[in-house]
């Protein structure tokens, strides 16, 4: 385990907040789009996997997109936002809240009808669905606001945002083209990703290692030290998919275990670069080593829905 000296840096007071409501831009970043793909795609990976085709589903596909991305994901991030304006006053002073562009506590009431609207729409698509969104707004609250606040522990949080992110935006996909539940075989794949989805979880903490050790949230880069991190973030991610090849091939679907054992290759042969400096090259392993994995997903899906 890794122990550094504690920061005698003090947390910086927040800009002064503008007044009035905040401008559609910057509800737009505090909403995040670039964290909408994973849950999308997901669920992309869900439909696929269901292997029921498109005729007449096509609404209710692009439903569940805007519903996994935007209003989910976008609640998620909101809700994460408003109860982390302190630590993203000394992480992200930019950010729009703790800079003052969402005023007052816009930022608590974008989050509340952003969940209003998202269990509406999960309404639309089907009973099922809409338990599913239920479920994942319940985590996207609970994983950042008091008193559960999942995210203050290293190991419960990243496991929450991988069981939804990955595990409940595929379920959901795959629930919607059936208009019934998943098979056991698609669930466990889904089940395999989202717990392997973990070690990318713990991959962002990185950039939040000082704010969160000033105030008090044990991330696992925090607890173990950013080298122990890593390591153990690519052993989660690796060790999933190991699983999921050896089902594959069990159920037959020996394309698809190739094609996932072809990414796995190519992430383990990026590892070594990201375990000489973690902290440095986290970013680059996420936008290399996370392409590869979810592009894994959409191998696995293909396999499981009949595709290939």
């Amino acid at each position: 385990m890794e122990h550094s000296v504690p920061s005698t840096r003090t947390v910086p007071t927040p800009a002064r907040r503008r007044t009035g409501t905040p401008r559609a831009r910057d509800v737009l970043e505090l909403l995040k789009p670039i964290t909408w793909f994973p849950p999308m795609w997901a669920f992309l990976c869900g439909a696929v996997s269901a292997g029921t085709g498109l005729d007449g589903r096509w609404w209710f596909v692009a439903g569940g997109v805007l519903l996994a991305g935007p209003l989910v994901c976008g609640t998620s991030q909101a809700v994460n936002d408003w109860f982390d304006r302190h630590v993203d006053a000394i992480n992200e002073p930019h950010r729009p809240i703790p800079s003052g562009r969402i005023p007052g506590r816009w930022g608590l009431y974008i989050a509340i009808i952003a969940s209003l609207i998202s269990a509406s729409v999960a309404w639309l698509l089907g009973p099922i669905v809409f338990v599913a969104g239920l479920v994942g707004l319940a985590f996207a609250w609970a994983y950042s606001a008091p008193p559960l606040r999942f995210k203050a522990n290293g190991w419960l949080g990243p496991l929450v945002c991988g069981l939804t992110y990955e595990g409940l935006s595929w379920f959901t996909g795959a629930a919607v083209m059936l208009g019934a539940m998943p098979s056991a075989r698609v669930i466990a794949v889904m089940v395999l990703y989202s717990l392997g989805a973990h070690g990318i979880m713990v991959l962002n903490d990185f950039k939040a290692v000082e704010g969160d050790r000033q105030t008090g949230l044990t991330s696992l880069p925090v607890v173990l030290g950013v080298s122990s991190a890593a390591r153990l973030a690519c052993v989660t991610m690796a060790a999933a998919q190991v699983v999921v090849i050896a089902l594959l091939a069990v159920w037959g679907h020996a394309i698809s275990a190739a094609a996932v054992t072809f990414v796995l290759a190519a992430q383990i042969a990026a590892m070594p670069r990201l375990l000489r400096d973690p902290a440095k090259y986290a970013p680059w392993y996420n936008g290399v080593g996370v392409t590869l994995y979810v592009l894994g997903m959409l191998a696995a899906a293909l396999g499981l829905g009949g595709h290939i």
